[in-house]
């Protein structure tokens, strides 16, 4: 079916019974747009209801980052709504012919919906202003929408919208150029703080998440799969599981071999999950290995250690790089960096509720899932694909997610669940063990990275190189190696070299907050204050020279770095931190710049150090990621992200031996406590362009700002992530 239609054939107004109005609008297509959401469908709408309620609809899954409030904030404020009056619904079920696309990922919702939103709400608010036109009696150009109301400016005479709600659903549809968009100035709910629609229900226990699913003689799951990824499966003591208390029933499943889909294992459902989980460790399984995954850490890293300056495939080669490194005049600086596999450590486990029913009498099969994912729309394809159902046999509920950060992206585990509705014969609720969420894990890859920078007498930078050993999955480079040349400083040097080698690796790896980003900061930026330091440079003022004339670095791409900008945050957080002044004996600040999903960001951090203690006190974030959309919202998600940062730098890491990953859980992988966790100060540069996402910019740049901390306190250099490698403990 062809989906891709004209903005008129979806922007439509619908009649409501018992009256009321209703608006849906299209997502409107653009080339990036396709090739994120793959159609241009209806994305929302917009209800008001008789009795003065504004129903707005949310249709991308929440997953923390406060996407079900800041969307609709965006309508309400164009609508002219008092936000007292809204309720924000969640779209009841994966729809793209209704919804759009219903994903997120990548700091992108926001961007792809900005205007959407706001087209939504003025197109709203003009028909309530032509409804009050008739209802009054006066020219529309003398009417204002405000509080949930229109004002007659001249007189004071009003209608609700509720009042009106039913001779504005007879309005037409305004076109698409002739609505004006409210100025910044007029704002009266974006840029303010809001609370989270869902605050409330989350901390009374009635949040609506994935594991809090029950539906009716449900069944409960659990899968075991082989420790080391292919490992095919020979047998297993079904007969004892199936006696075992609580245990309904258990099967040997043979998957396909695709880590993303189903992996051989053994199922088992039950009564309540503490019993198949207890089962589970009765389980006797004898594993094939012999095609399983036989990675190991300390070969990678021996490998790696031995690399030189260039590697095998060179994706970035600007300029003349080695004359500037063969230039005699010039100082050469190298330096090698290493970054571990981390996991995503979701709060919230895998889980999947699946009741796949076979048709009879001449029905067809129908499948029905209750999914915490970032991406519902996605898992029509995979069922299309291995069960052969269309969408009129799928219903598919995505619930709120207690975390992802890219891990969500990946929906394997509803295909376990659904393996056991189908063989079980009734629904049952698939719920992952923490160690099966470590050991199971599609992975923040781990690498290393060799750098070089050759430095003029005068203490510029003449030319830099990066040289990454990345894991290669099958053989095949990732998509989350580097080097990236929209990422600075490559995007910004007029010789630049950055290549890469890839390592056999086949433990599956993943988006992780900020993907490539939140390894490439740490390495370059960290490695950026090595080279101010060699050229008796201050850091910051060695910044600023590097970013050169203000410019797009992408002409015509406002979502390219911006130097204009990143000079903006990075003086903004010099100011803000007191940079250069002097600090007490066993205290520094470090510095540190980065720009990804199309944010600008700035961040100094303020350590000590006592013996082998570091202590991050406090964090200085200057952020440009344009106009602010919820104000707290913005404040929590870069303070979640520079937490989230040091989390991983403080002490955690993934090793694997054998194919086996070898931390299980959080005795392993320690999370930062409360009381670790530093003051975040935040600062927002709200320039003109079109807002981005915020859930993940603001970690890049904690690493390697903490980093050249300890080396202003100490005089050495920590090279390796986490703390722990250096000898440091948090």
């Amino acid at each position: 079916m062809n989906t891709m239609v004209t903005r008129r054939g979806f922007l439509k107004a619908t009649s409501i019974a018992g009256g009321g109005f209703m608006l849906g609008l299209p997502l409107v297509s653009s080339a990036m747009e396709a090739s994120l959401v793959g159609s241009a469908e209806l994305n929302a709408y917009v209800q008001v209801r008789d009795d003065g309620k504004i129903i707005i609809y949310s249709g991308s899954p929440e997953m923390g980052q406060g996407i079900k409030t800041s969307l609709p904030m965006i309508v309400a404020e164009e609508l002219g709504a008092n936000w007292d009056d809204v309720v924000v619904v969640q779209t009841p079920e994966v729809d793209t012919e209704r919804y759009g696309g219903q994903w997120t990922g990548g700091s992108f919702t926001l961007y792809l919906n900005w205007n959407l939103m706001r087209e939504m709400g003025a197109s709203a608010r003009d028909m309530f202003i032509a409804a009050a036109a008739i209802a009054m009696e006066v020219p529309k150009e003398e009417l204002k929408a405000e509080d949930s109301r229109v004002v007659h400016a001249k007189t004071g005479e009003s209608r609700t919208f509720a009042e009106l709600a039913t001779l504005a659903q007879r309005q037409p549809i305004p076109n698409k150029e002739s609505l004006v968009f409210k100025d910044r100035d007029d704002y009266r709910i974006l840029g303010k703080s809001i609370s989270q629609v869902d605050s409330l229900e989350i901390v009374t226990g009635v949040g609506d998440f994935g594991i809090d699913t029950k539906v009716t003689d449900m069944l409960y799951g659990s899968y075991e799969k082989c420790p080391a990824v292919g490992g095919k499966i020979v047998s297993a003591n079904i007969d004892e599981i199936k006696k075992l208390p609580g245990v309904v029933d258990a099967w040997i499943v043979k998957g396909n071999g695709n880590v993303r889909e189903l992996m051989d294992g053994v199922g088992i459902v039950g009564t309540d999950t503490w019993s198949v989980f207890k089962a589970r460790e009765s389980l006797e399984i004898e594993w094939d290995e012999s095609n399983a995954s036989k990675d190991s850490w300390t070969a990678f890293a021996e490998f790696a250690s031995k690399v030189g300056d260039t590697g095998d495939k060179v994706p970035i080669h600007v300029g003349d790089v080695d004359a500037a490194f063969n230039d005699a005049d010039n100082k050469v600086i190298s330096s090698f960096y290493e970054f571990p596999y981390v996991t995503h450590m979701c709060l919230e486990p895998m889980n999947c509720t699946a009741d796949y029913r076979p048709g009879a009498g001449g029905t067809k099969d129908h499948l029905e899932v209750w999914i915490p994912t970032q991406n519902g729309p996605r898992f029509q394809e995979m069922a299309k694909n291995r069960y052969g159902l269309e969408k009129d046999q799928l219903s598919i509920h995505v619930k709120r997610m207690g975390g992802s950060f890219g891990r969500r992206t990946s929906n394997e585990y509803v295909i376990e669940a659904i393996e056991l509705s189908k063989l079980a014969g009734k629904p049952v609720k698939l719920t992952w063990t923490r160690e099966d969420n470590i050991r199971y894990d599609f992975l923040r890859e781990g690498g290393f990275n060799r750098l070089r920078a050759a430095i003029t007498p005068d203490g510029k930078v003449a030319a830099f190189e990066e040289h990454t050993v990345g894991p290669a999955p099958g053989g095949e480079s990732s998509r989350f190696n580097g080097p990236n040349p929209g990422a600075f400083p490559f995007n910004t040097m007029e010789h630049v070299r950055g290549s890469l080698t890839n390592y056999r690796m086949d433990t599956p790896v993943g988006p992780w907050r900020a993907p490539y980003s939140n390894t490439h900061a740490f390495t370059s930026q960290a490695f950026l204050h090595e080279v101010a330091t060699e050229a008796g440079r201050d850091h910051v003022e060695l910044l600023i020279e590097m970013m050169g004339e203000p410019r797009w670095l992408d002409d015509g791409n406002w979502r390219s770095m911006n130097t204009e900008r990143a000079v903006g945050v990075i003086k903004l957080a010099a100011e803000k931190s007191g940079w250069g002044s002097e600090m007490p004996e066993g205290r520094g600040l470090g510095f540190a710049f980065y720009f990804c999903h199309a944010a600008h960001v700035a961040e100094v951090a303020e350590v000590s150090i006592k013996g082998d203690q570091v202590t991050l006190h406090k964090v200085i974030a200057a952020v440009d990621v344009g106009p602010i959309i919820n104000r707290s919202g913005a404040i929590s998600q870069v303070q979640g992200s520079i937490i989230d940062g040091y989390s991983a730098m403080a002490g955690q890491k993934i090793t694997m031996e054998n194919g086996r990953v070898e931390q299980t859980n959080l005795d392993q992988y320690p999370v930062l406590r409360i009381d670790q966790a530093p003051e975040v100060d935040v600062h927002f540069i709200e320039s003109d362009f079109d807002p981005t996402g915020l859930g993940e910019p603001a970690l890049p740049p904690l690493a390697p700002a903490v980093a050249n901390a300890i080396y202003a306190i100490t005089g050495k250099r920590v090279r390796k992530m986490p703390l722990t490698d250096e000898g440091y403990r948090v």
